[in-house]
């Protein structure tokens, strides 16, 4: 089961881009836009079974501020 940690702020509709972690609090997963742009991919030389999605800086700020 995940744990939401932190969401968009700015989010209108509750299905925005999150940071969740496991049960076993040993891996984030982030839920975010899929980075489509072909310089950017091109550039993160993803290996197969991998993806990059896009988040709002905020989301991770909120958490990580809300650590410190």
């Amino acid at each position: 089961m995940l744990r939401k940690l932190s969401g968009d702020p700015a989010c209108k509709n509750g299905t925005c881009p999150t940071l969740w972690a496991t049960e076993d609090g040993a891996h984030y997963v982030v839920q975010g836009y899929v980075e489509s742009d072909p310089e950017r991919l091109a550039q993160l030389d993803l290996p197969a079974g991998e993806s990059a999605v896009v988040v709002p800086a905020a989301v991770l700020e909120t958490y990580f501020r809300a650590q410190g």
